[in-house]
């Protein structure tokens, strides 16, 4: 039964999945999460206004950073030579989307790198703004799209309502 696992051995052991065989191809992988907050802070984001300075900036450089840093923070993931990263936001009146796509020219795909990098920013913004609303809630981190590699390309369709606008 564990040999039916990619990330473990005949014997049960966790194993990173070999890739030395597989061509290296363009990949790409979108991911999205929203962090809601209070309309007040919402408004303090887009005004500037937040004591530790510039949210969404510090917030897009977080995400590149944790993009590019993956394999560091999941043990079984392959490091990859990340050839871009863009992380941009939305902001609403109790929410600010968050996406991150990540392409590379490698021999696995960057879902991971784009999850982590949309998770991260999403902790940035809250750790930034805890200081005038600690309500704040994460959500809906999901991969909306990939292409690339022997599955071929994958996109999340989107109910009424959660398309992001992004």
């Amino acid at each position: 039964m564990a040999s039916e696992f990619t990330h473990l051995d005949p014997l049960g052991r966790a194993r990173m999945v070999d890739v030395t065989a597989k061509e290296s191809t363009h990949r790409r992988a979108v991911a999205r999460c929203r962090v809601m907050m209070q309309p007040d802070t919402s408004s303090a984001i887009a005004s500037g206004a937040i004591s530790k300075g510039d949210v969404l900036a510090v917030a897009r450089i977080a995400g590149i950073q944790a993009a590019k840093q993956t394999s560091n923070l999941l043990p079984l993931c392959h490091p990859l030579l990340v050839g871009s990263v863009f992380v941009n936001f939305r902001i609403e009146d109790d929410h600010v989307d968050i996406e991150a796509q990540v392409d590379t020219v490698d021999r696995t795909g960057v879902e991971m790198e784009a999850l982590t990098a949309c998770g991260i920013a999403a902790l940035t913004i809250y750790d930034m703004c805890k200081s005038i609303d600690r309500s704040m809630t994460i959500g809906d981190l999901a991969l909306w799209e990939k292409a690339g590699g022997r599955s071929g390309t994958f996109r999340r369709e989107a109910a009424d309502g959660d398309d992001f606008g992004l």
